[in-house]
């Protein structure tokens, strides 16, 4: 289960209850290695061959299944792969989603259930169905 963001509880709570608006827009997945932290803390992975991925550019439903209505989640509706590693091996051990391909803000962040490390020229890649993010 994804957690959410400092930053995307008080943007959901400002639209909610607030009379605010939050406007969504393309989504980022980031690879960890240390808990990002809801305050967005932890250690992105740092390699010249890694970058952010796009997991959906136009609206949700290119990149994600329709949420559930009764479990209140929804998963990743197309691979989501990263990069090769190029400069030294790295143990990712989290997940995170960001509102910009670099900088930005985070929104969601979860453990991996496997930390995997990666050696140069490994690539990871997230298969259909195994980001979940729930709200509940």
């Amino acid at each position: 289960m994804a957690a959410l963001s400092d930053y995307l509880e008080q943007q959901l709570l400002n639209a909610i209850l607030r009379g605010g608006t939050y406007t969504g827009g393309p989504v980022y997945a980031a690879l960890f290695t240390s808990d990002p932290t809801d305050a967005g803390t932890g250690d992105e992975v740092a390699d010249s061959g890694y970058a952010r991925q796009v997991c959906h550019s136009a609206s949700p439903a290119d990149g994600w299944d329709v949420p559930d209505e009764t479990g209140g989640f929804t998963n990743n509706a197309k691979l989501i792969t990263f990069p090769a590693i190029i400069d030294a091996p790295v143990t990712v051990t989290h997940w995170a989603l960001f509102d910009a391909e670099t900088g930005g803000n985070l929104l969601l962040h979860s453990p991996l259930e496997n930390p995997k490390t990666l050696d140069p020229s490994d690539v990871l890649a997230l298969p259909l169905g195994t980001v979940e993010v729930t709200l509940s």
